[in-house]
């Protein structure tokens, strides 16, 4: 058995606008880097993942450029702590267990539908974000061969830096991919490449 987002209408809404204030307070910056071509799709987002802030951040983007219905995986042991999460979003996945079966097939459900997005870390764990290449786990593979239809896969990698201010500045990279192979080989492959190019860019990077 999982746990089971349940989007409670005052908590989930009061979450999208504390994740929004929150980021906006404690980043001197957010600058976002990506192009959207919405052609009314369910949305996966597969990003890295380095801090506690992570999944607020993905808010903070669905809120200005994507506006689904925010929903994201966590792992079992972590969402028992914090259940309100179920309430804004969150549902559960426990590894090396028989739930896992349910856990794909309740994702690959909630992108059968248009107006949903799910946000997947393919590392399962944070990892530090100098971390040269990510490992991508399996389930991703799995869950988009039981999606029935298209969706918009979204490359997502976000970055810290301060540069000369105080507070530290938000850099969010983003990048539909347009293959056809969704094997976790090249998704990896692919995925590391983008994660590369946008350290890259962020080192041409002044304070903006």
């Amino acid at each position: 058995m999982i746990y089971r987002t349940t989007h409670n209408f005052f908590v989930y809404h009061f979450f999208q606008f504390y994740s929004v204030w929150k980021t906006k307070r404690k980043f001197h910056t957010v600058y976002v880097n990506g192009n959207f071509d919405d052609r009314s799709l369910p949305l996966l987002i597969i990003s890295n993942h380095f801090s506690w802030w992570d999944g607020f951040w993905v808010v903070y983007l669905n809120y200005k450029i994507f506006h689904r219905i925010f929903n994201f995986m966590m792992l079992e042991e972590e969402l028992k702590k914090r259940m309100f999460f179920t309430k804004t979003g969150g549902f559960s996945i426990k590894k090396g267990s028989k739930s896992v079966i349910e856990t794909i097939e309740y994702t690959a459900e909630l992108l059968s539908d248009k107006k949903n997005l799910v946000l997947l870390f393919p590392q399962g764990e944070i990892k530090s974000m100098h971390t040269p290449g990510i490992k991508f786990e399996k389930g991703i593979e799995h869950i988009i061969k039981k999606v029935p239809d298209k969706i918009h896969l979204i490359f997502l990698v976000n970055l810290v830096d301060y540069f000369s201010s105080q507070k530290p500045g938000l850099y969010m990279y983003f990048r539909e991919y347009r293959g056809d192979d969704f094997t976790t080989e090249t998704l990896q492959r692919e995925f590391n490449k983008f994660y590369s190019d946008c350290i890259s860019e962020n080192l041409k990077m002044t304070d903006i």
